[in-house]
């Protein structure tokens, strides 16, 4: 079959899931694919040097071809401007991006912003195509929730164009149970929703077998409990940092190592320098290639979210990340992830924002026998590769499209 990815982000800019590795293995598998998509200008949101934003440009990486249509660059703070980001895209695709692509025969839309669905919906109206809706982020939740949005009335303004979206798609592929029941919640019929949960970047967690040398932080005689990814709000850090005080005293040899960067880094750091902690560790973001071997470190690692409606029914990429690099799993989420990570027997599970509460899970986790946190570890690398690895994920894709199109005969 013919595939059009539809995505407002695609390599080379970084962080997209279903991007480049997924259409060269569409291909692979001998499916023709096309990509529309806009100018690369994330995270920075200034145009990648080599690129200027013409009407219509096409272009081929590793062999996918790749249309790239008009798209406002920003992706700072300001909703104003990121709404025109993510207008623009859908009005620059919609309008005369569609007429630049090859006639598909069925569209899959990598939907973060909820705008994206436009120009599926043009095509499905103009040639009858049918779309393949991928929910990663709910509207109108996330954007409500973010305060970005404050236009009177937008919220139930976002919601109808929702449930459009969502009536007129073929098919819809969520990345879990709860987002699952939020959309049956919402009037979606069951037959039509497919659960497909995401995978992760396999190459870059991959564990080298010489993971101990060069480390980045000190190692001798620690328990390094590791969170890496963003320090924002929502990761709500602060209560790991005062779990970290709980416990210096009453398990000296646990280490927190906090690595990547976000608008919380600092305050986060200049919190531990106040109270003298001496067992919190600050990394910088490191290089994709370079997550396996502080993996490879970690005797434990973390995932911690606020307690909120939306962190309930998501799942954090990192936790795919976390069970493919085979090591055990401390989770402060309530929820989806939290019951991954139980199904998987992968780890621990304790109450978000919580310092007592996660200072216990950690003196539970560093007072098992090594041989029972490698029994988690390894559950957790077998439950990944039987139910969450990219190319289970890809057989689920596959047999999405083949019934959005059985849906449309």
């Amino acid at each position: 079959m013919h595939i059009l990815m539809l995505t407002q982000l695609f390599q080379p800019e970084p962080n997209h899931l279903k991007g480049l590795s997924f259409a060269r293995e569409l291909q692979r598998r001998g499916h023709a694919v096309e990509v529309l998509t806009g100018f690369p200008n994330y995270p920075g949101g200034r145009l990648y040097p080599g690129y200027r934003i013409r009407w219509c440009v096409r272009e081929t990486i590793d062999g996918v071809p790749v249309v790239r249509v008009p798209v406002y660059p920003s992706h700072n703070q300001s909703g104003l401007q990121r709404s025109l980001c993510y207008g623009s895209f859908a009005l620059s695709a919609g309008l005369w991006g569609v007429r630049c692509v090859r006639r598909p025969d069925v569209v899959h839309v990598y939907q973060g912003p909820a705008t994206l669905a436009w120009p599926a919906m043009v095509l499905r109206r103009r040639l009858g195509v049918p779309y393949v809706l991928d929910v990663q982020d709910l509207w109108p939740d996330s954007v409500t929730a973010s305060g970005m949005f404050r236009l009177p009335g937008g919220g139930r303004l976002l919601n109808r164009w929702c449930r459009e979206t969502y009536r007129k798609a073929a098919r819809i592929v969520v990345l879990s149970e709860g987002y699952k029941s939020l959309l049956l919640e919402r009037g979606v019929p069951p037959e039509k929703i497919d659960v497909v949960y995401n995978w992760c970047d396999e190459p870059s967690v991959s564990v080298p077998a010489d993971a101990p040398g060069d480390a980045p932080f000190p190692t001798a005689g620690r328990f390094n409990v590791v969170f890496a990814g963003n320090m924002g709000t929502v990761q709500a850090l602060p209560s790991v940092v005062a779990a970290a005080r709980l416990v210096e005293n009453t398990c000296p040899q646990v280490q927190f190592v906090f690595v990547g960067d976000g608008v919380q880094r600092q305050r986060l750091q200049e919190s531990a320098l106040a109270a003298g902690l001496r067992n919190v560790r600050f990394v910088p973001r490191q290089p994709a290639r370079a997550m396996g071997r502080l993996f490879g470190l970690a005797d434990a690692l973390l995932i911690h979210l606020k307690d909120g409606p939306l962190t309930r029914v998501g799942i954090p990429q990192k936790t795919q990340a976390y069970m493919a690099a085979g090591r055990p799993i401390i989770v402060a989420v309530r929820g989806d992830t939290a019951e991954l990570v139980r199904r998987a027997r992968a780890g621990v599970a304790c109450e978000p924002e919580n310092p007592e509460a996660l200072a216990h899970a950690v003196h539970t986790m560093a007072a098992m026998p090594p041989a029972e946190r490698q029994a988690l570890a390894d559950n957790g690398r077998r439950f990944y590769r039987a139910e969450l690895s990219f190319d289970v994920g890809v057989n689920r894709m596959v047999g999405v499209f083949d019934r959005a199109l059985q849906g449309k005969a």
